[in-house]
């Protein structure tokens, strides 16, 4: 499904970094649609995207984040929400929000094993997280476990999947809305201050 219209668009005073789970995002992914229509989104590139650990993970997460111009609002997808969370201070710190979809479980994979234990630690900043009731790489209650302790507002989706072009997402016009939600608090918050 295509957005119909123009393209809302997304206010310039933050940085979209885009950070893609186990494997990347390749063409036809959400992420990858919005990459391209986002011209001030810069998409995180990993170095081994099959046998990933969390120290180059986070570390290219990280260096992503502190060198972006803007206040970030970081849209994260499956093992790419758990590096998020695995943030230092310091990036975190130039985190505004962050769209946290499909989280990854790193302990149902021995590849992902090393993203674990997850933190369960509030996050410093407003986040979203999205999670399918049918989402084959993590269960629904552990999304919901991860959303209450990093204090994010849930969204439960019906029958889902895993939020991905395996599971019909495309375009994803509800995530999109949930991305101008993000921005638009911040752009509000910074009207007011």
């Amino acid at each position: 499904m295509r957005l119909s219209g123009p393209c809302v668009p997304v206010p310039s005073s933050t940085s979209i970094i885009i950070v893609p789970g186990w494997r990347g995002s390749g063409p036809g992914h959400w992420q990858a649609l919005w990459a391209e229509r986002l011209p001030h989104a810069r998409c995180v590139e990993q170095d081994d995207w099959v046998a990933p650990t969390r120290a180059a993970w986070v570390r290219q997460l990280e260096q992503t984040v502190l060198a972006a111009p803007q206040p970030v609002v970081i849209v994260a997808h499956s093992l790419g929400c758990i590096a998020t969370t695995h943030m230092g201070p310091e990036a975190a710190s130039r985190v505004c929000g962050a769209l946290l979809v499909a989280p990854a479980d790193p302990e149902r994979r021995a590849v992902l094993s090393d993203f674990a234990p997850v933190p369960y630690a509030a996050l410093p900043y407003r986040s979203i997280l999205v999670a399918s009731s049918n989402d084959p790489y993590c269960p629904v209650r552990l999304a919901g476990a991860y959303a209450r302790a990093w204090g994010s507002e849930f969204v439960r989706i019906q029958n889902a999947g895993h939020i991905n072009v395996d599971s019909g997402h495309g375009e994803w016009p509800l995530g999109w809305a949930l991305l101008q939600s993000l921005q638009g608090d911040f752009e509000a918050v910074r009207a007011t201050a």
